[in-house]
Protein backbone atom coordinates (compact mmCIF):
# COMPACT_ATOMS: atom_id res chain seq x y z
CA UNK A 1 0.00 0.00 0.00
CA UNK A 2 1.37 3.47 -0.87
CA UNK A 3 2.40 5.90 1.86
CA UNK A 4 -0.40 8.25 0.76
CA UNK A 5 -3.08 5.59 1.20
CA UNK A 6 -1.59 4.40 4.49
CA UNK A 7 -1.96 7.91 5.85
CA UNK A 8 -5.53 8.02 4.51
CA UNK A 9 -6.37 4.80 6.35
CA UNK A 10 -4.89 6.15 9.58
CA UNK A 11 -6.95 9.32 9.25
CA UNK A 12 -10.14 7.24 8.74
CA UNK A 13 -9.23 5.06 11.71
CA UNK A 14 -8.57 8.04 13.95
CA UNK A 15 -11.89 9.62 12.94
CA UNK A 16 -13.90 6.47 13.58
CA UNK A 17 -12.23 5.58 16.87
CA UNK A 18 -12.45 9.11 18.23
CA UNK A 19 -16.22 9.27 17.70
CA UNK A 20 -18.72 9.14 20.58
CA UNK A 21 -19.67 5.73 21.96
CA UNK A 22 -23.13 4.68 23.05
CA UNK A 23 -23.77 2.73 26.24
CA UNK A 24 -23.98 -0.49 24.25
CA UNK A 25 -20.45 0.05 22.93
CA UNK A 26 -18.88 0.39 26.41
CA UNK A 27 -17.73 -3.19 26.77
CA UNK A 28 -14.76 -4.61 28.60
CA UNK A 29 -11.25 -3.42 27.76
CA UNK A 30 -10.38 -6.64 25.94
CA UNK A 31 -13.56 -6.54 23.82
CA UNK A 32 -12.88 -2.91 22.92
CA UNK A 33 -9.30 -3.76 21.91
CA UNK A 34 -10.55 -6.59 19.72
CA UNK A 35 -13.06 -4.25 18.07
CA UNK A 36 -10.29 -1.70 17.44
CA UNK A 37 -8.15 -4.41 15.86
CA UNK A 38 -11.00 -5.47 13.55
CA UNK A 39 -11.62 -1.88 12.56
CA UNK A 40 -7.97 -1.31 11.66
CA UNK A 41 -7.93 -4.53 9.63
CA UNK A 42 -11.04 -3.50 7.67
CA UNK A 43 -9.61 -0.04 7.02
CA UNK A 44 -6.42 -1.64 5.75
CA UNK A 45 -8.60 -3.79 3.48
CA UNK A 46 -10.33 -0.65 2.21
CA UNK A 47 -6.96 0.95 1.45
CA UNK A 48 -5.75 -2.14 -0.40
CA UNK A 49 -8.90 -2.34 -2.54
CA UNK A 50 -8.67 1.37 -3.30
CA UNK A 51 -5.04 1.05 -4.37
CA UNK A 52 -5.66 -2.00 -6.55
CA UNK A 53 -8.69 -0.43 -8.22
CA UNK A 54 -6.72 2.72 -8.98
CA UNK A 55 -3.70 0.86 -10.39
CA UNK A 56 -5.41 -2.03 -12.24
CA UNK A 57 -8.86 -0.87 -13.38
CA UNK A 58 -9.28 -1.03 -17.15
CA UNK A 59 -9.59 2.78 -17.35
CA UNK A 60 -7.86 5.51 -15.39
CA UNK A 61 -9.83 6.56 -12.32
CA UNK A 62 -9.09 9.25 -9.72
CA UNK A 63 -8.81 8.89 -5.94
CA UNK A 64 -11.67 11.38 -5.60
CA UNK A 65 -14.03 9.34 -7.75
CA UNK A 66 -13.21 6.09 -5.96
CA UNK A 67 -13.52 7.52 -2.46
CA UNK A 68 -16.77 9.40 -3.18
CA UNK A 69 -18.24 6.22 -4.70
CA UNK A 70 -17.13 4.21 -1.67
CA UNK A 71 -18.72 6.70 0.72
CA UNK A 72 -21.94 6.77 -1.29
CA UNK A 73 -22.03 2.97 -1.47
CA UNK A 74 -21.67 2.78 2.30
CA UNK A 75 -24.60 5.15 2.86
CA UNK A 76 -26.87 3.78 0.11
CA UNK A 77 -26.48 0.26 1.54
CA UNK A 78 -28.19 1.46 4.75
CA UNK A 79 -31.53 2.52 3.19
CA UNK A 80 -32.83 4.15 -0.04
CA UNK A 81 -32.79 7.68 1.41
CA UNK A 82 -29.24 7.90 2.79
CA UNK A 83 -26.59 9.06 0.31
CA UNK A 84 -23.54 11.19 -0.35
CA UNK A 85 -24.14 14.54 -2.05
CA UNK A 86 -21.27 16.04 -3.97
CA UNK A 87 -21.03 19.82 -4.19
CA UNK A 88 -23.33 20.09 -7.22
CA UNK A 89 -25.98 17.75 -5.80
CA UNK A 90 -25.93 19.63 -2.49
CA UNK A 91 -26.50 22.88 -4.38
CA UNK A 92 -29.46 21.38 -6.27
CA UNK A 93 -31.00 20.16 -3.01
CA UNK A 94 -30.78 23.62 -1.43
CA UNK A 95 -32.38 25.19 -4.51
CA UNK A 96 -35.25 22.70 -4.38
CA UNK A 97 -36.16 23.51 -0.76
CA UNK A 98 -36.30 27.17 -1.75
CA UNK A 99 -38.83 26.33 -4.47
CA UNK A 100 -36.66 26.80 -7.57
CA UNK A 101 -34.41 24.34 -9.43
CA UNK A 102 -33.67 22.91 -12.87
CA UNK A 103 -34.81 19.56 -14.20
CA UNK A 104 -37.91 17.52 -15.06
CA UNK A 105 -40.05 17.97 -11.95
CA UNK A 106 -40.15 14.50 -10.41
CA UNK A 107 -39.43 13.21 -6.92
CA UNK A 108 -37.72 9.81 -7.16
CA UNK A 109 -36.35 7.04 -4.98
CA UNK A 110 -34.44 3.80 -5.61
CA UNK A 111 -36.21 0.43 -5.50
CA UNK A 112 -35.01 -2.97 -6.72
CA UNK A 113 -32.15 -1.34 -8.58
CA UNK A 114 -34.48 0.94 -10.56
CA UNK A 115 -35.50 4.55 -10.16
CA UNK A 116 -39.09 4.74 -8.90
CA UNK A 117 -41.20 7.88 -9.27
CA UNK A 118 -42.66 8.98 -5.96
CA UNK A 119 -44.63 11.76 -7.61
CA UNK A 120 -44.48 14.25 -10.48
CA UNK A 121 -44.72 17.91 -9.44
CA UNK A 122 -47.64 19.92 -10.82
CA UNK A 123 -47.08 21.98 -13.99
CA UNK A 124 -43.69 20.47 -14.81
CA UNK A 125 -42.44 18.48 -17.85
CA UNK A 126 -42.95 15.21 -15.94
CA UNK A 127 -46.58 15.90 -14.98
CA UNK A 128 -47.48 17.22 -18.44
CA UNK A 129 -46.03 14.06 -19.99
CA UNK A 130 -48.37 11.95 -17.86
CA UNK A 131 -45.79 10.27 -15.63
CA UNK A 132 -47.41 8.76 -12.54
CA UNK A 133 -46.47 7.73 -8.98
CA UNK A 134 -45.17 4.17 -9.05
CA UNK A 135 -43.72 4.37 -12.56
CA UNK A 136 -40.21 2.94 -12.90
CA UNK A 137 -37.48 4.62 -14.95
CA UNK A 138 -35.46 1.80 -16.52
CA UNK A 139 -33.18 3.81 -18.82
CA UNK A 140 -32.06 7.41 -19.32
CA UNK A 141 -31.10 8.40 -22.87
CA UNK A 142 -30.75 4.71 -23.66
CA UNK A 143 -28.42 3.98 -20.74
CA UNK A 144 -29.76 1.34 -18.35
CA UNK A 145 -30.44 2.58 -14.80
CA UNK A 146 -29.54 -0.80 -13.26
CA UNK A 147 -26.15 -0.39 -11.62
CA UNK A 148 -26.44 3.39 -11.20
CA UNK A 149 -26.73 5.10 -7.83
CA UNK A 150 -29.74 7.35 -7.27
CA UNK A 151 -27.49 10.43 -7.41
CA UNK A 152 -26.04 9.28 -10.75
CA UNK A 153 -29.53 8.84 -12.20
CA UNK A 154 -30.70 12.23 -10.91
CA UNK A 155 -27.60 13.92 -12.34
CA UNK A 156 -28.30 12.39 -15.76
CA UNK A 157 -31.88 13.68 -15.71
CA UNK A 158 -30.72 17.19 -14.88
CA UNK A 159 -29.13 19.32 -17.56
CA UNK A 160 -29.19 22.58 -19.45
CA UNK A 161 -32.60 24.26 -19.58
CA UNK A 162 -34.15 23.57 -22.99
CA UNK A 163 -32.22 20.36 -23.61
CA UNK A 164 -34.06 17.05 -23.96
CA UNK A 165 -33.79 13.70 -22.22
CA UNK A 166 -35.43 10.38 -23.12
CA UNK A 167 -36.76 8.21 -20.30
CA UNK A 168 -37.76 4.56 -20.66
CA UNK A 169 -40.76 3.87 -18.41
CA UNK A 170 -42.16 0.65 -17.00
CA UNK A 171 -45.70 0.90 -15.61
CA UNK A 172 -47.84 -1.76 -13.96
CA UNK A 173 -50.37 -3.37 -16.34
CA UNK A 174 -48.97 -1.48 -19.33
CA UNK A 175 -46.39 -2.02 -22.04
CA UNK A 176 -43.01 -0.32 -21.49
CA UNK A 177 -42.76 3.01 -23.31
CA UNK A 178 -40.36 5.89 -23.92
CA UNK A 179 -41.04 9.55 -23.29
CA UNK A 180 -38.90 12.54 -24.26
CA UNK A 181 -38.97 15.53 -21.93
CA UNK A 182 -37.56 19.00 -22.31
CA UNK A 183 -35.73 20.24 -19.23
CA UNK A 184 -37.07 23.43 -17.62
CA UNK A 185 -36.22 25.69 -14.75
CA UNK A 186 -38.63 24.34 -12.17
CA UNK A 187 -40.30 27.07 -10.16
CA UNK A 188 -42.56 25.48 -7.61
CA UNK A 189 -45.66 27.36 -6.59
CA UNK A 190 -46.19 25.30 -3.49
CA UNK A 191 -49.74 26.52 -2.83
CA UNK A 192 -52.63 27.09 -5.25
CA UNK A 193 -56.15 27.93 -4.21
CA UNK A 194 -59.70 28.40 -5.47
CA UNK A 195 -63.29 28.48 -4.23
CA UNK A 196 -65.38 25.47 -5.22
CA UNK A 197 -69.18 25.32 -5.45
CA UNK A 198 -69.52 28.84 -4.15
CA UNK A 199 -68.20 28.42 -0.60
CA UNK A 200 -65.61 25.60 -0.25
CA UNK A 201 -62.00 26.77 0.08
CA UNK A 202 -59.82 24.50 -2.07
CA UNK A 203 -56.11 24.64 -1.20
CA UNK A 204 -53.67 22.56 -3.26
CA UNK A 205 -50.23 22.02 -1.65
CA UNK A 206 -47.69 20.73 -4.20
CA UNK A 207 -44.69 20.67 -1.84
CA UNK A 208 -43.60 21.84 1.60
CA UNK A 209 -41.03 24.54 0.86
CA UNK A 210 -40.24 27.83 2.55
CA UNK A 211 -43.30 29.90 3.57
CA UNK A 212 -45.88 27.26 2.60
CA UNK A 213 -47.74 27.93 5.87
CA UNK A 214 -47.92 31.68 5.15
CA UNK A 215 -49.29 31.03 1.65
CA UNK A 216 -52.01 28.77 3.07
CA UNK A 217 -53.07 31.49 5.51
CA UNK A 218 -53.30 34.00 2.65
CA UNK A 219 -55.29 31.52 0.55
CA UNK A 220 -57.91 31.05 3.25
CA UNK A 221 -58.12 34.80 3.85
CA UNK A 222 -58.66 35.30 0.12
CA UNK A 223 -61.42 32.66 0.08
CA UNK A 224 -63.17 34.34 3.01
CA UNK A 225 -63.12 37.69 1.18
CA UNK A 226 -64.51 36.12 -2.02
CA UNK A 227 -67.38 34.49 -0.13
CA UNK A 228 -68.11 37.35 2.28
CA UNK A 229 -66.79 35.30 5.22
CA UNK A 230 -69.12 32.42 4.35
CA UNK A 231 -66.61 29.65 3.67
CA UNK A 232 -68.31 26.38 4.61
CA UNK A 233 -65.15 24.28 4.87
CA UNK A 234 -61.70 23.50 3.49
CA UNK A 235 -60.27 20.88 1.13
CA UNK A 236 -56.49 20.41 1.57
CA UNK A 237 -55.16 18.58 -1.48
CA UNK A 238 -51.75 16.91 -0.96
CA UNK A 239 -52.08 14.30 -3.71
CA UNK A 240 -48.74 13.68 -5.45
CA UNK A 241 -47.02 15.91 -2.90
CA UNK A 242 -43.59 14.32 -2.27
CA UNK A 243 -42.98 16.24 0.97
CA UNK A 244 -40.31 18.79 1.80
CA UNK A 245 -39.33 20.63 4.95
CA UNK A 246 -40.26 19.11 8.32
CA UNK A 247 -40.75 22.50 9.96
CA UNK A 248 -43.28 23.42 7.27
CA UNK A 249 -45.22 20.17 7.77
CA UNK A 250 -45.41 21.03 11.48
CA UNK A 251 -46.37 24.66 10.78
CA UNK A 252 -49.14 23.68 8.33
CA UNK A 253 -50.59 21.16 10.79
CA UNK A 254 -50.43 23.79 13.53
CA UNK A 255 -52.56 26.15 11.43
CA UNK A 256 -55.59 23.89 11.97
CA UNK A 257 -54.91 22.54 15.48
CA UNK A 258 -55.45 24.22 18.84
CA UNK A 259 -53.35 21.90 20.96
CA UNK A 260 -51.69 18.49 21.22
CA UNK A 261 -48.79 16.71 19.58
CA UNK A 262 -48.32 17.03 15.82
CA UNK A 263 -45.51 14.53 15.20
CA UNK A 264 -42.56 13.00 17.00
CA UNK A 265 -39.21 11.93 15.63
CA UNK A 266 -37.53 9.00 17.37
CA UNK A 267 -33.96 7.85 16.79
CA UNK A 268 -32.27 4.75 18.17
CA UNK A 269 -31.51 6.67 21.39
CA UNK A 270 -34.66 7.34 23.43
CA UNK A 271 -33.22 10.56 24.85
CA UNK A 272 -33.03 12.03 21.34
CA UNK A 273 -36.81 11.85 20.79
CA UNK A 274 -38.23 15.19 19.63
CA UNK A 275 -41.91 16.05 19.96
CA UNK A 276 -43.60 18.87 18.07
CA UNK A 277 -46.77 20.33 19.60
CA UNK A 278 -49.47 22.68 18.32
CA UNK A 279 -49.98 26.21 19.59
CA UNK A 280 -53.46 27.61 20.23
CA UNK A 281 -55.20 29.02 17.18
CA UNK A 282 -57.12 27.34 14.33
CA UNK A 283 -57.24 29.56 11.24
CA UNK A 284 -60.29 27.62 9.97
CA UNK A 285 -62.09 28.21 13.29
CA UNK A 286 -63.47 24.68 13.48
CA UNK A 287 -64.79 24.50 9.89
CA UNK A 288 -64.91 21.00 8.34
CA UNK A 289 -61.69 19.90 6.63
CA UNK A 290 -61.10 17.11 4.12
CA UNK A 291 -57.50 16.14 3.27
CA UNK A 292 -57.07 14.50 -0.14
CA UNK A 293 -54.22 11.96 -0.35
CA UNK A 294 -52.95 9.27 -2.72
CA UNK A 295 -49.97 6.97 -3.20
CA UNK A 296 -47.87 9.95 -4.26
CA UNK A 297 -48.40 11.73 -0.93
CA UNK A 298 -45.18 11.24 1.02
CA UNK A 299 -43.17 12.39 4.03
CA UNK A 300 -44.34 15.88 5.06
CA UNK A 301 -47.74 15.24 3.43
CA UNK A 302 -48.14 12.15 5.60
CA UNK A 303 -47.22 14.11 8.73
CA UNK A 304 -50.02 16.61 8.07
CA UNK A 305 -52.57 13.90 7.19
CA UNK A 306 -51.60 11.79 10.23
CA UNK A 307 -51.76 14.70 12.67
CA UNK A 308 -55.16 15.95 11.49
CA UNK A 309 -56.52 12.39 11.37
CA UNK A 310 -55.38 11.46 14.89
CA UNK A 311 -56.85 14.66 16.35
CA UNK A 312 -60.16 14.05 14.49
CA UNK A 313 -59.70 17.47 12.94
CA UNK A 314 -60.09 16.34 9.34
CA UNK A 315 -61.48 13.53 7.22
CA UNK A 316 -58.70 11.86 5.22
CA UNK A 317 -59.97 10.86 1.79
CA UNK A 318 -58.42 9.17 -1.23
CA UNK A 319 -55.88 6.34 -1.30
CA UNK A 320 -53.21 5.02 1.08
CA UNK A 321 -50.14 7.26 1.13
CA UNK A 322 -46.59 6.41 0.05
CA UNK A 323 -45.22 5.43 3.47
CA UNK A 324 -42.00 7.43 3.79
CA UNK A 325 -41.77 7.79 7.54
CA UNK A 326 -38.05 8.32 8.02
CA UNK A 327 -36.12 11.47 8.90
CA UNK A 328 -33.03 12.46 6.92
CA UNK A 329 -30.43 14.77 8.43
CA UNK A 330 -28.23 16.62 5.93
CA UNK A 331 -24.71 16.99 7.35
CA UNK A 332 -22.47 19.46 5.42
CA UNK A 333 -18.97 18.20 4.70
CA UNK A 334 -17.22 21.46 3.91
CA UNK A 335 -16.01 21.79 0.31
CA UNK A 336 -16.88 18.14 -0.40
CA UNK A 337 -20.67 18.51 -0.33
CA UNK A 338 -22.80 16.78 2.30
CA UNK A 339 -24.11 13.45 3.52
CA UNK A 340 -27.80 12.69 3.86
CA UNK A 341 -28.31 10.21 6.67
CA UNK A 342 -31.50 8.61 7.97
CA UNK A 343 -31.47 9.41 11.67
CA UNK A 344 -35.02 8.83 12.95
CA UNK A 345 -38.58 7.74 12.21
CA UNK A 346 -41.78 9.79 12.16
CA UNK A 347 -44.64 8.89 14.49
CA UNK A 348 -48.16 10.35 14.43
CA UNK A 349 -49.69 11.75 17.66
CA UNK A 350 -51.24 8.35 18.48
CA UNK A 351 -47.85 6.66 18.15
CA UNK A 352 -48.26 5.15 14.68
CA UNK A 353 -45.13 4.78 12.59
CA UNK A 354 -45.63 6.07 9.05
CA UNK A 355 -42.68 4.07 7.69
CA UNK A 356 -43.64 1.56 4.97
CA UNK A 357 -47.31 1.57 6.07
CA UNK A 358 -48.42 5.08 5.16
CA UNK A 359 -51.66 6.73 6.19
CA UNK A 360 -54.87 4.83 5.54
CA UNK A 361 -57.68 7.18 4.43
CA UNK A 362 -60.87 7.38 6.49
CA UNK A 363 -62.80 7.18 3.24
CA UNK A 364 -61.18 5.37 0.33
CA UNK A 365 -61.88 7.01 -3.01
CA UNK A 366 -60.08 5.83 -6.12
CA UNK A 367 -59.74 7.93 -9.28
CA UNK A 368 -62.77 7.36 -11.46
CA UNK A 369 -64.87 8.80 -14.24
CA UNK A 370 -68.54 9.49 -13.56
CA UNK A 371 -70.99 9.10 -16.39
CA UNK A 372 -74.21 11.09 -16.12
CA UNK A 373 -77.26 9.05 -17.10
CA UNK A 374 -79.68 11.06 -19.20
CA UNK A 375 -83.39 11.09 -18.38
CA UNK A 376 -85.20 8.91 -20.91
CA UNK A 377 -88.05 11.43 -20.99
CA UNK A 378 -90.67 9.29 -19.21
CA UNK A 379 -90.81 11.33 -16.01
CA UNK A 380 -92.93 14.48 -15.80
CA UNK A 381 -92.24 17.23 -13.27
CA UNK A 382 -94.72 19.61 -11.62
CA UNK A 383 -93.59 22.46 -13.86
CA UNK A 384 -94.78 20.59 -16.97
CA UNK A 385 -98.42 20.36 -15.86
CA UNK A 386 -100.83 22.72 -17.56
CA UNK A 387 -101.67 25.75 -15.39
CA UNK A 388 -99.03 24.79 -12.78
CA UNK A 389 -98.34 27.55 -10.26
CA UNK A 390 -95.23 29.62 -10.98
CA UNK A 391 -92.36 30.13 -8.52
CA UNK A 392 -91.66 33.86 -8.19
CA UNK A 393 -88.01 33.24 -7.27
CA UNK A 394 -87.28 30.67 -9.97
CA UNK A 395 -85.53 33.00 -12.41
CA UNK A 396 -83.12 34.37 -9.83
CA UNK A 397 -82.30 30.93 -8.42
CA UNK A 398 -81.82 29.37 -11.88
CA UNK A 399 -79.34 32.11 -12.82
CA UNK A 400 -77.33 31.48 -9.65
CA UNK A 401 -77.33 27.71 -10.24
CA UNK A 402 -76.10 28.19 -13.82
CA UNK A 403 -73.32 30.49 -12.60
CA UNK A 404 -72.09 27.99 -10.00
CA UNK A 405 -72.39 25.03 -12.39
CA UNK A 406 -70.27 26.81 -15.00
CA UNK A 407 -67.61 27.84 -12.48
CA UNK A 408 -67.21 24.36 -10.96
CA UNK A 409 -67.47 22.27 -14.13
CA UNK A 410 -63.82 21.18 -13.59
CA UNK A 411 -65.03 19.01 -10.70
CA UNK A 412 -66.49 16.66 -13.30
CA UNK A 413 -62.93 15.83 -14.39
CA UNK A 414 -61.68 15.04 -10.87
CA UNK A 415 -63.85 12.51 -9.07
CA UNK A 416 -61.78 12.50 -5.87
CA UNK A 417 -61.94 16.28 -5.58
CA UNK A 418 -65.67 16.24 -6.31
CA UNK A 419 -66.22 13.75 -3.47
CA UNK A 420 -64.10 15.87 -1.13
CA UNK A 421 -66.06 19.04 -1.87
CA UNK A 422 -69.37 17.22 -1.41
CA UNK A 423 -68.16 15.83 1.93
CA UNK A 424 -67.16 19.28 3.18
CA UNK A 425 -70.57 20.68 2.24
CA UNK A 426 -72.34 17.75 3.91
CA UNK A 427 -70.32 18.17 7.11
CA UNK A 428 -71.06 21.90 7.07
CA UNK A 429 -74.80 21.26 6.76
CA UNK A 430 -74.70 18.67 9.54
CA UNK A 431 -72.74 20.98 11.82
CA UNK A 432 -75.12 23.87 11.16
CA UNK A 433 -78.14 21.71 11.94
CA UNK A 434 -76.85 20.66 15.38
Amino acid sequence: MSRKLSLLVLVFASFMLAGPCSAKEKNTTSEAAETDKDTYEMLNLFGEVLERAKMSYVEEVSDKQLIESAINGMLVSLDPHSSFLDGQSFKYMNEQTKGKFGGLGIEVTMESGLVKIVSPIDDTPASRAGLKPGDYITAIDGQQVAGMTLNDAVDKMRGKVGSKVKLSIRRANAKPFDVTLKREEIKIQSVKSDVKQGDVAYIRITSFSEDTDKMIEKSLEKAQKETGNKVSGVVLDVRNNPGGLLDQAVAVSDLFLDQGEIVSTRSRNAEDTVRYSAQKGDIAKGLPIVVLVNDGSASASEIVAGALQDHKRAVIMGQKTFGKGSVQTVIPLGDYGAMRLTTARYYTPSGRSIQATGIEPDIEVKPAKVEVLENAGWNISEAEFQNALKNENAGKKDAQNKKETKKDSELEKDYQLSRAVDTVKALSIYKGAK
